[in-house]
């Protein structure tokens, strides 16, 4: 390879075409970033020139300003044709400098000298004469996502709206334009414009220095991309993988364009590149869908940190050509953006909203793409139902048992591996089999006895977070209508948690409860299962600490819009859940201590019909 120091009009002056590869990614920088401080540093630049009498005949003693470094690789073109390099490394500079020269051009051409326009024009547009296709007059040609927005942005005489106008190019190209006019002042003495324009325009052509590498016949173009990407940067490992299966493909002489249509451009999306929360960190949608996609091929555990890693093994031993593995990862991105839009009254969709979005346990996402990605004519629907049954159950038990979660990423290997060895003809037995046969804490089961011992002792209310509590109390209400309810589903993830006896009891329950063991006691129970239940946002306040029955508000003289109305008259007037119909027909009188304890016994029996344990 060959390193140059350059400068804007060195690289751009000639006819010249720099191409985005569309295996790279789309343009991400942004304002506070990146856009900002370049800005800063070329004002910097121009007011220095500005200041130096001599600058306009060589300027001797301004610094130029060094912008980082691009990486090209030279490309075959018939003789008398634009010459075209590929932006190995360092397309996001050099698109954010032409479309800061390309506002600097628009500026001069409105109000500063005809030359200097011209001058800038020279960097952004090749001569049309040259050109056989419109798009060829372009001096950088972006990825294929990026191509409408910068054609736009690029035409003087174009404006950008619609869906292109909320575009990150289009927004630089509007943020550029915004600072240079406030910088040149077009509003203020024209002839002060001028000559701020002119400093403008000789510091983004003379004082500005990229270094610029071309690679050389037998460079590893993959390799130096990894170099100089992958470690201590913001590409997503999707990103390197995108190069490295695109440049794979390049030497097999695949169809590229028809591959990225085909294969990859839903990748590039904003859907698929945005940050979603696992655990508590967030990373970017495709990169866990990666992680897991991987985790399910290779049969062991995929480090966050080593998916491009893993990756590039796993192109390696499966010998695949580059079409295979991207129709492979293709149709498998299908099922798991799929996940999102399951109807949610279904099993596969209940799942998801319990175990992946609620639990937040998205170790098991490899697993369920291995479940839901084997075709029904192989898995047997009721397999794949007892394979989900199964997972949700024992991580439903463990949870109510206050159960480690540790280990469980070898867990999930380990049957991952178990059900490749058997088939998805019964991945369902296996599953079931496989948890049922753990011993140790970290894997084990827990029975039916020791969930609704955990039932009856685990203060809920304070070890479980309100979603996962409220999953619970939607399960046990889910379970109370049945199949033969006008809605058999209660409504998921807006309902609130109500204490049926209420935390600050001392106001108006503690009639007979003296002593500091009882209170103690009481303390402990409010905030177990039996003493909890589902309802509104709006009933949840009017509830609040009031008696249970409407005698008890009476005798205790307590002011009210309704001064007889006690929390069992609210709720049978009010609620509509099977939860607090039971709770009120089966007590008219009183909540107690001892109807807590029944009721939490009663509901833990419940609960281990829900989720079953062989």
């Amino acid at each position: 390879m060959k390193a140059d120091t350059r400068t804007p009009a060195e690289i751009f002056a000639s006819p010249i075409r720099y191409l985005i590869p569309l295996f790279q990614r789309p343009y991400v920088w942004n304002k506070a970033d990146q856009w900002e401080p370049l800005w800063d540093d070329v004002r910097a630049v121009a007011e220095q020139v500005l200041d130096a009498k001599n600058s306009l005949y060589g300027g001797s003693s301004i610094p130029p300003h060094f912008l980082g470094a691009i990486v090209l690789e030279q490309q075959l073109t018939p003789t008398a044709f634009i010459p075209v390099r590929h932006v190995i490394d360092g397309q996001q500079r050099l698109t954010t400098l032409q479309i800061l020269l390309d506002a600097a051009q628009l500026v001069a051409e409105q109000h500063g000298s005809a030359i200097d326009g011209k001058a800038l024009e020279a960097l952004v547009l090749n001569n049309r004469d040259l050109v056989q296709h419109p798009d060829e007059a372009f001096k950088v040609w972006p990825t294929d996502r990026d191509q409408d927005v910068f054609r736009a942005v690029m035409d003087n005489e174009r404006e950008v709206t619609g869906e292109l106008a909320s575009s990150s190019i289009a927004a630089a190209h509007v943020y550029f334009m915004g600072e240079i006019s406030e910088w040149a002042d077009p509003g203020g003495d024209p002839d002060k414009c001028k000559r701020r324009i002119t400093a403008l325009t000789h510091a983004l052509r003379s004082y500005l220095r990229l270094v610029v590498i071309d690679l050389e016949p037998g460079d590893n173009a993959q390799v130096i991309f990894e170099t100089l990407n992958y470690r201590g940067t913001p590409l997503l490992a999707a990103d390197l993988i995108k190069n490295m299966v695109f440049q794979l493909a390049t030497a097999q002489n695949e169809d590229l364009e028809g591959l990225y249509k085909k294969y990859w451009k839903p990748f590039d999306s904003n859907h698929w590149r945005r940050a979603v929360r696992q655990g508590r960190l967030y990373r970017p949608y495709v990169d866990i869908f990666i992680n897991y996609w991987l985790t399910m091929r290779r049969l062991r555990d995929i480090p966050a940190d080593r998916v491009f890693t893993e990756f590039r093994d796993h192109i390696r031993t499966s010998e695949l050509a580059a079409w295979e593995v991207m129709r492979d990862l293709a149709a498998d991105a299908q099922v798991y953006a799929e996940l999102e839009h399951l109807p949610w009254d279904s099993p596969e969709g209940t799942f998801y909203y319990r175990v992946i979005n609620v639990m937040e346990a998205s170790v098991v996402g490899p697993f369920l793409l291995r479940i839901l990605r084997w075709p029904e004519k192989r898995m047997p629907i009721e397999q794949r139902l007892k394979a989900l049954r199964a997972m949700e159950s024992w991580l439903v038990r463990r949870m109510l048992c206050k159960l480690t979660t540790k280990n469980y990423n070898r867990i999930i290997v380990e049957l991952l591996q178990a059900l490749d060895r058997n088939g998805p003809e019964v991945a369902g037995d296996i599953t079931e089999a496989f948890f049922a046969r753990g011993t140790a804490t970290a894997g084990y089961w827990p029975s039916d006895r020791e969930v609704i011992e955990a039932v009856q002792t685990v203060k809920v209310y304070k070890d479980l977070t309100r979603t996962r509590l409220r999953m619970v109390l939607e399960a046990l209400e889910d379970d109370a209508r049945g199949k033969w309810s006008e809605h058999e589903h209660c409504p998921r993830g807006c309902l609130t948690i109500e204490h049926v006896m209420p935390q600050s009891w001392g106001e108006h329950w503690d009639i007979g409860v003296a002593d500091h063991p009882a209170r103690q006691r009481r303390d402990h129970l409010v905030q177990t299962l039996g003493n909890l239940t589902l309802v509104n946002d709006r009933l949840n306040p009017k509830l609040s600490n009031r008696p249970w029955s409407d005698g008890e508000v009476e005798a205790q003289g307590l002011s009210d819009p309704v001064p007889t109305t006690g929390k069992r008259t609210l709720l049978l007037k009010h609620a509509t859940l099977k939860l607090n119909a039971e709770i009120v027909a089966a007590h008219p009188d009183t909540w107690t201590d001892e109807a807590i304890a029944t009721r939490s016994a009663a509901l833990g029996q419940r609960l281990a019909i829900i989720w079953p344990r062989p």
